[in-house]
């Protein structure tokens, strides 16, 4: 039988054989199936705790969010919310950044290819966990604890799986740690949104209730609020999942007619997306007191913080090279640490956020770098010249070599508080990476009450009361606002524009290229490799 064999170093290969003894290893230094899945307390280590690897990550393209060229930058660096300038010699790279930007990333794109390695990677890696889990459950059926590791487990499956979905539309859904070629075949994005509810739904009241980002032992895990979270998200979002045909950024069905069952009750989408934010106030989130107590160095205490990525610098491999990144070099070195001198933000931030205006919002300086820059005691931050480093934010653009501001064009990362004893050039510390919290909760609640035909007005203030900001009506045009200006950095850039119906549209003045198809597509290629394996079709547009 064939089988397609995956291995995972610098890029997935695929490998066929019809004899089962294909690459078979048998390393004297590693214990066998029996001895590492034989009590509960090994099933847990190896099939359940192991997994976990796969949130956070340490290389290019590995990791939900803190490493580069991966999950995070084609959610960020192709929309409104940042960029990368070339600043001459430094931040070209071949043209990749500029082609994230200007949505010419093409079909053979490294980091689009490594990411869904990355992902699949997961995603065996939780079929072959859950077989383990099955043989041991099928020797010990009353335990109640392995049950409750296999809808972990399941969880964290249907979670990849929803980044594969979001990122590439069509990919394939298979439940075994050896998919053949016919398990690789490319389903419609509905079915696989179907497939991510059905298994959230299943195994939502088998998860445990407790907050992941406290620190005991379900500290980073995948609990029932996490669940919650990415079925609100899977709700708000179901006008384009459900919609098979997403070259037209602009084509939706309608929300009202997305039915969800849940618990013998029957929602529209939009009133499934306030249900799973409501049950998560149940659940005793609330916004922190401060906007940036999410971010600090010690944010285990956050009462917002949903889903994180655990960060010790000498316990974990994780790292988070955003600020390390952003910051100027001489900016860095002022704080001990090291930077690149690269991602910025866009004018559009500045001009949602009113930049150096007298409505400026509170967020902006909590957010980003901007103008002078000092260092923990006060001290300005000096260029090698002597003169002051100051940022520039409104000279940013796409490629400002040459140009005097060459290198402080745009306003910088600052959102993460700084571990002053940061390991890695400032890349290992220990704020644990936020991927969901609260304040993202209240502001889809706000957007599912306004697309329902009621008024969101609440939870939108209720965010904006937190930072001193006056009082808006919510409208679809002030949440997507207010959705950049709180959650700046975090991710979600992408998703939001593509659900407005507005991530293609930056870009639709720029000519067209000789062979390319009319428009843009609001999904990624899928690598070459697997359309040639499965003898499928790419996606269109490309």
């Amino acid at each position: 039988m064939k089988r397609i064999i995956i291995y995972f170093g610098a890029v997935l290969i695929f490998a066929f054989t019809s004899c089962d003894k294909f690459l078979d290893e048998n390393p004297t230094d590693r214990i066998t199936d029996s001895e590492a899945y034989n009590t509960e307390g090994d099933l847990y280590r190896n099939a359940v705790a192991a997994l976990y690897k796969y949130v956070g990550g340490n290389s290019n393209s590995q990791g939900l969010q803190g490493t580069g060229r991966g999950v995070y930058d084609l959610n960020t660096f192709t929309t409104d919310e940042a960029i990368m300038p070339t600043r001459g010699a430094d931040w070209f790279d071949g043209g990749f950044w500029q082609d994230l930007f200007t949505h010419q990333w093409g079909t053979s794109n490294g980091a689009i290819d490594g990411t869904w390695d990355y992902l699949f990677q997961a995603i065996i890696k939780c079929n072959e966990s859950l077989e383990h889990i099955d043989a041991f459950l099928a020797l010990h059926p009353s335990n109640d604890k392995v049950a409750a590791y296999r809808a972990e487990v399941r969880g964290l499956r249907a979670m990849f799986y929803f980044y594969a979905m979001d990122l590439y539309g069509r990919v394939p859904i298979f439940t075994n740690s050896s998919p053949d070629v016919a398990d690789m075949k490319l389903q419609p994005r509905s079915k696989t949104f179907d497939f991510i509810r059905g298994e959230l739904l299943d195994v939502l009241l088998l998860l445990s209730h407790d907050h992941s980002n406290k620190p005991g032992d379900y500290y980073g895990r995948f609990t029932e609020p996490v669940a919650l979270f990415l079925l609100a998200k899977l709700a708000l979002n179901a006008e384009v999942y459900t919609h098979d045909n997403w070259t037209d950024a602009s084509s939706r069905l309608d929300g009202k007619n997305i039915m969800w069952t849940i618990y013998g009750s029957n929602y529209n989408t939009w009133e499934a997306t306030i249900y799973f934010c409501n049950e998560l106030e149940h659940y005793g989130y609330t916004l922190d007191r401060d906007f940036i107590t999410p971010f600090l160095v010690n944010n285990e205490a956050s009462s917002e913080n949903i889903f994180t990525i655990p960060m010790d610098k000498y316990l974990y491999t994780n790292q988070y090279i955003y600020l390390f990144r952003s910051r100027h070099y001489n900016h860095a070195a002022a704080l001990g640490l090291n930077g690149e001198n690269g991602s910025s933000a866009t004018i559009e931030v500045l001009n949602t956020f009113k930049y150096g205006t007298a409505e400026e919002d509170p967020r902006f300086t909590m957010s980003y770098y901007a103008g002078e820059v000092y260092d923990y005691n006060g001290n300005q931050v000096l260029l090698d010249d002597g003169t002051p480093l100051v940022y520039e934010p409104w000279k940013v653009a796409l490629d400002v070599s040459g140009k005097p501001w060459e290198k402080t064009a745009g306003a910088r990362m600052r959102k993460y508080e700084i571990d002053r004893t940061a390991t890695k050039d400032g890349n290992q510390s220990d704020n644990d990476i936020v991927l969901f919290r609260y304040a993202d909760v209240l502001l889809m609640k706000a957007e599912a009450l306004v697309r329902n035909g009621q008024s969101g007005d609440e939870p939108l203030n209720m965010v904006r009361d937190r930072v001193g900001a006056p009082h808006r009506s919510a409208t679809l045009a002030t949440i997507l606002d207010e959705r950049m200006l709180e959650l700046a950095w975090e991710g979600w850039r992408r998703n939001d524009l593509v659900r407005f119906g507005l991530f293609t549209r930056a870009y639709t003045d720029r000519p067209q290229l000789p062979g390319e198809a009319s428009g843009y597509t609001t999904v990624f290629p899928i690598p070459g490799k697997i359309v040639a394996l499965t003898g499928g079709t790419q996606n269109p547009g490309y």
